[in-house]
């Protein structure tokens, strides 16, 4: 009887914060230069878009600009459209692999951790995607924001099950 309730405990974490769509190929070292490349090219559009100002942040924070809520909410439109062409044509990966999407249940620990999101990336003026960038372009200084967003992370695996989901 335990096993049973461990595979359906698994079964229901898979489908939580997990990778579903994890692909079990496997390859050469040099297979991810291309992500490292297109990681790098990213950057430099943050830093084009002025993105990873913590000026900018900011603004957004302050709503004094339209900038920041301009260039997420076209991200927001253009992960709709991806997401409904996917599922409209059924697109699969590069290797032919399916691409599954699952119903999230709303919780309210996405609220608290929504707003300990936000409230660090106010404080700090970056969150982790321009993070990179930031440290990329000299701010050394946010090494602490990505030290204790590493922390965070580490925290929140080794709480996970006791929280809310």
């Amino acid at each position: 009887m335990q096993i049973k309730d461990q595979n359906a405990d698994f079964e229901t974490r898979s489908l939580d914060t997990v990778c579903i769509n994890e692909s079990q190929l496997e390859h050469k070292w040099y297979h991810n230069l291309k992500y490292l490349v297109i990681g790098m090219l990213f950057g430099i559009v943050f830093i084009k878009a002025e993105i990873i100002s913590w000026y900018r942040i900011q603004e957004m924070f302050r709503f004094q600009s339209f900038h920041m809520y301009g260039v997420i909410g076209s991200a927001v439109i253009v992960g709709i459209i991806s997401v409904f062409l996917i599922k409209k044509f059924n697109i699969k990966t590069i290797y032919g692999e399916k691409i599954e999407f699952h119903d999230k249940t709303f919780n309210k620990g996405q609220i608290y951790g929504g707003l300990i999101f936000g409230l660090g990336w106010a404080i700090t003026g970056a969150c982790p995607g321009p993070l990179f960038a930031q440290i990329g372009t000299g701010a050394t200084v946010m090494t602490v924001t990505l030290f204790f967003a590493i922390v965070g992370t580490w925290v929140y695996g080794y709480f996970r099950d006791k929280l809310p989901h």
